[in-house]
């Protein structure tokens, strides 16, 4: 096992990865930027470094500065959370160059995975189910136009290299098509460097689920069961829950073999997580592969009782799998809820100092967060300021003490998107399990379908 790591994260993942370290006696360094100079994960960290200024381009992107203080401070491996540089090749490459583990897969997966066309493509090989579409870029609008033809509207413009539902946007008609193609392909250019284009079918009331891998160097795989992600605002998630309330045994097993069968192909190692669409016959179609830790990751530690983070650090680290897939059980429901410091009807960030900051507790709750009281949400980031998960024997009773911890959670200083989380959770179409993607534009804000 490793001696010493360094996170190359900020915010509540650093603090959940530095948790699981000290549980194992490992030593941990943080990095962080000026604004980030009071946060938990300086104070928790054994050592922490000032990398740069606020902007994460000067400061959590900037590669070069993160490896030299691994280098500076003889760090065995790197973990790289979620978002910034966890699904970044180059960054997996630095770290590879300069004998740095990088708590993850390859650089060369992590590069075919995060192209949506060549993942469809691998995916393809692997005798994996995908949604009719296209695998080639788009040139131009009148490609695009041509190419929706054949498939048949409504289609999905997508980016390749996107993510968030970012240059993604549902089509109807040619007019759409037309009137939506360059402008989504410039935001995609402008987020990630790559403007490429493609289409696929849009799928009808689908479900956003998710199977959880872990693959070890010595050809060992398993799946941890699924976690259903369908309740999102813009196409970002807001609640997860596991298990699906919508799958039944038999899909389940389909769907975590399938996951497992193109991680196989592909050579997967650590943790990574294969996402699906699924329509209302239960038909699957793999939507993309996320090479890192998920957000969503402690449902799947909620109902299995594994520590994902300790699975990432002892695969790194070159040890076998502890279980084959017979022993990988699951016990209750569990759901968790992404806090936002965001205006709850309009999703916009709402930065400014929190002055009161309380927690809700029990034996089955739990908290995920690096906020304290007098701490100042900035916009050089991502909103979201905390995870909050419960558990219950059943989803009504995981339900039950989620409305009843929010109801104890005090934040004060910013608005938060809680009480839209109590809007969904006590919606008599949620409680029933009727969690498409579609269930916040469809029962809350209709004016958020675009």
């Amino acid at each position: 096992m490793f001696s010493k790591i360094l996170i190359a994260n900020r915010g509540e993942i650093a603090v959940r990865v530095i948790r699981t370290c000290k549980k194992l006696g490992i030593q941990t360094v943080a990095v962080y930027s000026e604004a980030d100079a009071d946060s938990l994960h300086v104070k928790w960290a054994d050592e922490a470094y000032l990398i740069g200024k606020p902007r994460v381009s000067e400061s959590y992107l900037n590669i070069e500065k993160i490896i030299e203080v691994a280098k500076e401070t003889k760090a065995e491996a790197i973990h790289p959370g979620y978002g910034l540089l966890s699904e970044n090749p180059m960054f997996a490459r630095r770290c590879e160059e300069e004998g740095i583990v990088f708590i993850g897969p390859t650089a060369d997966i992590i590069a075919s995975m995060g192209s949506k066309i060549e993942s469809r493509k691998t995916m393809v090989e692997a005798g994996v189910p995908i949604v009719p579409g296209i695998s080639f870029p788009l040139q131009d609008v009148e490609e695009a136009v041509k190419t929706a033809e054949t498939i048949g509207y409504p289609i999905m413009l997508k980016a390749s290299a996107g993510g968030g539902g970012i240059g993604m946007q549902i089509v109807k008609n040619e007019e759409e098509l037309r009137k939506s193609f360059e402008g989504n392909q410039k935001r995609a250019a402008s987020f990630f460097g790559d403007g490429a284009m493609y289409l696929e079918k849009y799928i009808e009331n689908p479900r956003h689920i998710e199977i959880q891998l872990l693959a070890d160097h010595h050809g060992n795989y398993v799946y941890l069961w699924e976690r259903e992600c369908s309740i999102q605002r813009r196409h970002q998630k807001v609640i997860e829950e596991a298990p699906s309330p919508f799958l039944d045994e038999e899909t389940r097993r389909k769907m975590g073999e399938t996951a497992v069968q193109a991680a196989k192909h592909i050579g997967y190692t650590n943790a990574g997580t294969i996402e699906f669409l699924v329509d209302e016959q239960k038909n699957f179609y793999f939507l993309e592969m996320n090479t890192r830790l998920q957000v969503e990751h402690p449902v799947t530690e909620e109902i299995t009782g594994l520590d994902l983070v300790e699975e990432q650090l002892r695969i790194a680290a070159g040890e076998r799998l502890r279980y084959t897939q017979k022993d990988i059980q699951r016990s209750g429901h569990a759901i968790e809820v992404r806090i936002y410091a965001e205006d709850p009807k309009t999703f916009f960030p709402s930065p400014g100092t929190i002055t009161v900051f309380q927690l809700p507790e029990g034996e089955h709750v739990r908290n995920e967060t690096a906020v304290t009281n007098g701490m100042a949400v900035t916009p050089f980031y991502d909103p979201m300021i905390a995870k909050l998960i419960t558990k219950g024997e059943n989803r009504q009773e995981a339900i039950s003490r989620m409305l009843q911890a929010l109801d104890h959670y005090q934040i004060e200083g910013i608005k938060t998107n809680i009480p839209m989380l109590k809007e969904v959770l006590s919606h008599p179409e949620f409680q029933a399990g009727h969690t498409t993607t579609h269930f916040v534009n469809t029962h809350l804000y209709k004016s958020l379908e675009k």
